[in-house]
C-alpha cells in the first residue's frame, strides 16, 4: 500500500475564508431566521411603537396649550432633566415634535439597541453555544453567512420599526409636521438599531458565551448614554463621542439634520466589517478571549443548586443592579425640581393629588416608584423564566438525571429571582433616596424611599409566580409572562395620567402595593400579594412534576 503525503506549504495553507464563497447560503439563513423570529420581531416593532404613540398621545394631553407648552420647556431646562432627556437646543421651540426628540430619542435609543444586540446574539453565538451552528456549516453555507443574515435580520426589524414609527407620527394629527420629519424621526431609531447592531457583530467574537456578548454589548449601550447625559449638561464634546448624540443632534422636528445619520450608518458598516474580520480570527464555538481557567475542583457552594443558579444569574443581576441604581439616582436628582416641572400642568397635578402625600416631592416619587418596580420586573421575569432556557437548551435532562429533584432545581431559580428581585429594588430605592434627599435637603428621604421601594417586592413576588406556572403547565406559553410588567407600567404609570377606570389598575399585582411614601402603609394587600405568590409558585411546581420534560 503506497501512502500520498501532500505538500508541507498545502498542509499549511489557510482555508479561504472571503470572497463570494464565504456568503454562500446568505438567502437561505436570512429566510430561516426571519421565520424563528416571525414572533419575536413584531411584538419588538409594535411595542416600540405603541409605546412611542401612547407618550405622544400622553404629551398631546398634557401640553395642549402654550402656557402648558412653556412651563413644561422651562422645568426642563435644568441639567437634571437635560441628563435626562436631551440636548438644549431642542428647547429653543418646544412644541409636541420637540418634546418627542427631546425626551423620547435617547431612551428609545436604548431600547432599539437592545432589540438589535438581542436578534445578533440569538442568530449568532447563541447557534454556536447550542452545537447548531456546526450543523449548519457542515453543508453548503459561508464562513460569513451566519453573521450576514443575522444582521440583515436585525435591519429587517429596524426598518420595519422606522416605517412604523414614521407612519404614526403622520396618523397622529400632531399639527405642523411634515412627512420628511416624521421619516427623519423613524430613520433615526433604524440607524441607530444598526450601529449596536454591529457592536453585537463584535461582541459575539468576543467571548464564546451569548450572555457575554450581551453583556459586553449592552455595556456600550450604557456606556453611550451616559457619555449623551454627561455632554448634554457639560462638556458637549462628550456627546459628540456616542452614537445616541448623534441620533438627537438630528434636532429632528427642530432643524431637521439628515448628516448625522451618515455617521450612524458609517458607524454601523465599520462595526460590521470589524465583525467578519475578527470571525475569521477563531473557530466556531470559540471566542478570540481565552477561556478563564477555573479551579481543579468546584467549590462546595457550587456543587449546590442554589450556590450553581446564582453563578448562572450573576451577571444578569449585576447588571440590573447597576441600571436600576443609575436609574434611582436619575430620577431621585429631578425630585427637587418636582413641583416647578408639573405647576402649569393640570393633568398630572391631578394625578398627583389622587396620591396625596405632603409635598409634591413625595407625591411624584411615589408616581415614579412605579416606573422603578415595573423594570425591576422585568429582572425577575427574566430570571424565572431561565430553567425554561435551561430546559429547551437540554441542559437540563443531564442535570436532572442525577439525583437532584425537579422541586430542588426550579425552586433555586426561582429562589435567585424572589431574592435577586428585592436585591436589586433595594439598591434602586437606596439610590433614588440618596439623590433625592440631596436633591430636596432632607436627609429621613433615603430611608422612606428604600421603603417604598421594598413595598413593591410582594408584587414581584406574584409576578415570579405567574412566569412559573406558565413554566409548569404551559411551558410554550412562557413568554406570555411579559405581560405582567407592560400591563403593569400602562396602568400603574399611564393609568394614572390617562384616568384609566380603578379596575384596571386592580388587575396588576403593582396596583395593590401601597404608594409610599405618600400614601400610609397598609400591610392587609402585602400579606394578601404574598400568600397568592406562595400559591402561584407552588402551582407551577406541581405543574413542572406531572409534564414531560423536553429532550434534545
Amino acid at each position: 500500500m503506497t501512502t500520498v503525503t501532500a505538500p508541507a506549504a498545502d498542509r499549511t495553507a489557510a482555508p479561504a475564508r472571503s470572497g463570494p464563497g464565504a456568503l454562500a447560503g446568505t438567502g437561505t439563513l436570512i429566510r430561516f431566521g426571519l421565520r424563528r423570529d416571525r414572533v419575536r420581531i413584531p411584538v419588538w416593532v409594535v411595542a416600540l411603537t405603541l409605546g412611542t404613540m401612547t407618550t405622544v398621545t400622553e404629551f398631546k394631553t398634557l401640553y395642549s396649550t402654550a402656557a402648558e407648552r412653556a412651563s413644561a420647556r422651562a422645568s426642563m431646562d435644568s441639567p437634571a432633566a437635560l441628563a435626562m432627556t436631551g440636548p438644549r437646543h431642542y428647547l429653543a421651540d418646544y412644541n409636541i415634535g420637540s418634546m418627542m426628540g427631546h425626551q423620547l430619542l435617547g431612551f428609545m435609543a436604548v431600547l432599539v439597541g437592545l432589540m438589535s444586540v438581542l436578534i445578533i446574539t440569538r442568530h449568532t453565538r447563541d447557534e454556536e453555544e447550542t452545537g447548531r451552528a456546526e450543523l449548519v456549516r457542515s453543508t453548503v453555507v459561508g464562513h460569513h453567512a451566519q453573521l450576514a443574515s443575522a444582521l440583515v435580520v436585525a435591519t429587517v426589524a429596524n426598518l420595519a420599526l422606522a416605517a412604523l414609527l414614521t407612519l404614526g407620527v403622520l396618523s397622529a394629527g400632531i399639527d405642523g409636521i411634515s412627512t420628511g420629519e416624521a421619516l427623519l424621526y423613524g430613520l433615526t431609531h433604524a440607524a441607530l438599531g444598526l450601529v449596536f447592531a454591529g457592536v453585537a457583530a463584535i461582541t459575539v467574537q468576543i467571548t464564546a458565551h451569548t450572555r457575554g456578548a450581551s453583556g459586553m454589548a449592552l455595556a456600550v449601550i450604557g456606556v453611550s448614554y451616559v457619555l449623551r447625559a454627561s455632554g448634554d449638561v457639560g462638556n458637549e464634546a462628550l456627546s459628540w463621542l456616542t452614537p445616541i448624540g448623534w441620533g438627537q443632534r438630528t434636532y429632528v422636528f427642530v432643524d431637521n439634520r439628515w448628516w448625522p445619520l451618515l455617521l450612524c450608518l458609517a458607524l454601523a458598516a465599520l462595526t460590521a466589517a470589524t465583525g467578519f474580520a475578527l470571525s475569521t480570527r477563531r473557530d466556531v464555538g470559540a471566542g478570540l478571549r481565552s477561556a478563564r481557567l477555573g479551579r481543579r475542583t468546584a467549590s462546595d457552594t457550587l456543587t449546590r443548586p442554589l450556590g450553581f443558579a446564582l453563578r448562572l444569574h450573576r451577571g444578569t443581576l449585576l447588571g440590573f443592579g447597576a441600571g436600576l441604581f443609575l436609574m434611582g439616582v436619575m430620577y431621585g436628582s429631578i425630585l427637587g425640581d418636582a413641583a416647578d416641572m408639573v405647576k402649569n400642568i393640570a393633568q398630572v397635578q391631578e394625578a398627583l393629588e389622587r396620591i396625596g402625600g405632603v409635598s409634591v416631592a413625595e407625591s411624584f416619587a411615589s408616581m415614579t416608584m412605579v416606573i422603578v418596580a415595573v423594570v425591576t420586573s422585568v429582572y425577575v421575569v427574566m430570571a424565572a423564566l431561565r430553567p425554561r432556557a435551561e430546559e429547551s437548551a437540554g441542559r437540563a435532562e443531564p442535570v436532572l438525571a442525577t439525583g437532584l429533584s425537579r422541586d430542588r432545581w426550579v425552586g433555586s431559580h426561582v429562589a435567585i429571582a424572589l431574592a435577586g428581585g428585592t436585591a436589586v429594588l433595594l439598591v434602586a430605592g437606596l439610590g433614588f433616596g440618596l439623590s433625592g434627599a440631596a436633591s430636596v435637603g432632607d436627609g429621613g428621604l433615603v430611608l422612606q424611599l428604600v421603603g417604598a421601594a421594598l413595598a413593591y417586592a410582594p408584587a414581584l413576588w406574584v409576578t415570579v409566580g405567574v412566569t412559573v406556572v406558565l413554566f409548569g403547565w404551559f411551558p410554550r406559553a412562557g413568554a406570555a409572562a411579559w405581560i405582567v410588567p407592560v400591563y403593569g407600567f400602562l396602568v400603574g404609570y399611564l393609568g394614572s395620567l390617562l384616568q384609566l377606570p380603578g379596575w384596571m389598575n386592580n388587575l396588576s399585582p403593582f396596583g395593590h402595593v401601597p404608594q409610599l411614601p405618600a400614601a400610609e402603609m397598609s400591610w392587609t394587600p402585602m400579606l394578601v400579594l404574598t400568600a397568592v405568590a406562595a400559591g402561584l409558585i407552588w402551582l407551577g411546581l406541581a405543574g413542572f412534576r406531572r409534564r414531560d420534560l423536553e429532550t434534545k
